[in-house]
């Protein structure tokens, strides 16, 4: 650890320089280095510290002020915790209320929702002819981005998949019967 007199120092800045017996050019030093002390330094002062080179210039880290106190570091760290404790609850209270605002006003149904076949399906009927056949049982299926044989539970759901949600890929041939060589239906 070396020695020297604080020459200069910048306060808005946060820099100064040392100058030492043991180093032909004076130490630049920045208030990050000190940020341990209880007091700003000031020129006149003197300051304990370790050298380091960065990008080819020499830089005083580790450093005290001769003759003044360390600050409390529990004091400070509990200090910085409860600053920062108001953000993070404010931080959590925002993503709930956001949360319950979004599972209060989303709209939810247990309808289907229905589209029309493709115009080029041989077997395309009236949307309202559709609706008259929809029996009690296909009612509990719903469009959900799902668009193959291996994804379905059972032939009735890959006719509704196929007869009302869009981009499925289950009827090969396009006579309308969906999943034709699944062995598991």
């Amino acid at each position: 650890m070396f020695r020297g007199q604080l020459t200069q120092w910048n306060g808005e800045k946060g820099f100064g320089f040392i100058k030492c017996d043991v180093f032909s050019q004076e130490i630049f030093i920045h208030i990050s280095a000190l940020k341990h002390m209880s007091r700003a330094p000031k020129p006149g002062d003197y300051i304990h510290f370790d050298v380091e080179e960065d990008q080819g210039k020499r830089r005083a880290n580790h450093a005290r002020i001769e003759g003044v106190k360390a600050k409390d570091q529990s004091k400070s760290t509990s200090k910085a915790k409860l600053q920062h404790s108001p953000k993070l609850i404010y931080s959590v209270l925002i993503i709930v209320i956001t949360g319950f605002v979004f599972e209060r006003f989303s709209v939810k149904t247990n309808e289907p929702i229905k589209y029309q076949p493709s115009l080029n399906s041989k077997l395309a009927k009236p949307i309202a002819k559709e609706q008259q056949q929809l029996s009690e049982p296909t009612k509990k299926f719903r469009c959900d981005g799902r668009q193959y044989c291996s994804q379905m539970t059972s032939r009735k759901e890959a006719e509704y998949f196929n007869d009302y949600c869009p981009n499925t890929k289950m009827d090969g041939d396009n006579d309308g019967i969906p999943c034709e060589n699944d062995s598991r239906f």
